[in-house]
């Protein structure tokens, strides 16, 4: 129940983003949203004992870049739903990238649940490709790539306290994310978005906001982590494969998002592939993997 309430809350997310998005510019956003949880970070939580630059790849892959592509394609027209599903993209880019650079071998589910998952991708983009969207596919698949080599830095630190490291690496992205923003969206849209906060019709973006943070980083992932270090991975990983379906699901009620049937199909084919790539190799299942149990994944 605990798992299925963390997959929940993280395939709400997705809606909160939208609604953040409706007022604060998508780089601005990341920047904030990181600012807010890396300042009583570094004041109560104690810095984990990991190497420097592990700590910075990590914070870069799935802090920084992964939602400068992530909220940039959300904010250009990317359905929130599919935006869920694409991000899942992230599995299978980590099981592969983990045998490219630290030869970890992969079983023959694995590379047919790799194989699946980037068919499953090929046909979205296609469809998107037909309707003139296919750059916010590309841009979220470009997220689940960041995501997926932070994973890797976070496998190689391999923390004593894996939501400590989630949590630090928040000190990472306020910076070169404010920088990009303000290169990219300029100082006049990040004043206007700031200067007001206060106005009416700006509670729901402000809601959001905090529930991205609160919510969707703090309270899902703390117990995620907490279910990681009790139970099996294998047993609990499968449970982020709910939240694209809660994602598409409430981008449908709420949202009015209305995905073609190929798009179903397809999604279908790459929660399958993978479900498949990121099963473990026999012996191993028990362990908690580092990457598993820092997975903030849809914060």
């Amino acid at each position: 129940m605990l798992a299925a309430f963390v997959a929940l809350l993280w395939g709400c997310n997705f809606l909160a983003m939208h609604a953040m998005l409706e007022h604060f510019p998508p780089l601005l956003a990341g920047a904030l949203r990181f600012l807010v949880i890396a300042i009583p970070t570094v004041i109560l939580i104690p810095r984990p004992k990991v190497k420097l630059l592990l700590l910075l790849g990590f914070g870069l892959g799935f802090g920084t870049f992964q939602f400068a592509f992530l909220f940039v394609a959300l904010d250009i027209g990317m359905p929130t739903g599919l935006a869920s599903l694409v991000l899942q993209a992230q599995a299978p880019f980590t099981v592969l990238l983990g045998a490219l650079f630290l030869k970890e071998k992969l079983t023959a589910w694995q590379v047919g649940g790799i194989l699946l998952a980037v068919a499953g991708m090929i046909v979205i983009a296609w469809q998107r490709a037909e309707n003139a969207a296919l750059i916010p596919v590309l841009l979220t698949l470009g997220g689940a790539l960041s995501w997926a080599t932070g994973n890797l830095c976070a496998r190689k630190a391999k923390p004593d306290n894996p939501l400590h490291l989630t949590l630090w690496i928040s000190i990472v992205p306020p910076i070169p994310m404010f920088v990009l923003s303000t290169i990219v969206e300029g100082p006049a849209e990040q004043w206007q978005a700031l200067s007001t906060l206060g106005s009416p019709g700006t509670w729901l973006p402000i809601a959001a906001f905090f529930y991205v943070v609160l919510l969707g980083t703090v309270v899902g992932s703390g117990i995620w982590t907490g279910l990681m270090r009790r139970n099996p991975a294998s047993t609990v990983a499968p449970f982020s494969l709910l939240v694209p379906v809660v994602g598409m699901t409430l981008s449908f009620l709420v949202l009015g998002e209305r995905p073609s049937g190929l798009e179903i199909a397809a999604s279908v084919v790459v929660v399958s592939g993978v479900l498949l790539g990121s099963l473990r190799r026999r012996g191993r299942s028990k362990d908690a993997d580092p990457v598993l149990a820092a997975d903030p994944v849809r914060s």
